[in-house]
């Protein structure tokens, strides 16, 4: 079992920007973000692997840039330029080498108009 950590989640204003963290109880290959909006389903953000081979969303290039920490076993998604339509709950994801996933709790991040 992995234990998935978040902080970092709250209210900006459009244009803004925030950073997520999330830490793992243990070293992990894959770890990223997904979120979901509000009425809608869960879709990817980014993610990022322990040699850092990252994947991106195609909406989220350009303004988000996930990163990690291996010796924290953390992951880092820094977000800027939001918007309002990113408003969701985002998850922290991990999978480890045998494809087991596991889920943050979520945080949400709201950003106003």
């Amino acid at each position: 079992q992995v234990q998935l950590v978040e902080s970092g989640g709250g209210l900006v204003q459009a244009g803004g920007s925030l950073r997520l963290s999330c830490a793992a109880s243990r070293s992990i290959f894959r770890m990223g973000y997904y979120r979901q909006p509000p009425g809608k389903q869960r879709e990817l953000v980014a993610t990022i692997t322990s040699t850092y081979t990252t994947n991106y969303a195609d909406s989220m290039k350009g303004r988000f840039t996930i990163s990690r920490d291996n010796a924290k076993n953390t992951v880092y998604l820094q977000m800027n330029s939001l918007k309002p339509e990113d408003t969701a709950v985002y998850y922290c994801y991990s999978r480890d080498l045998l494809s087991r996933e596991y889920w943050g709790q979520g945080t949400q991040v709201t950003v106003s108009s």
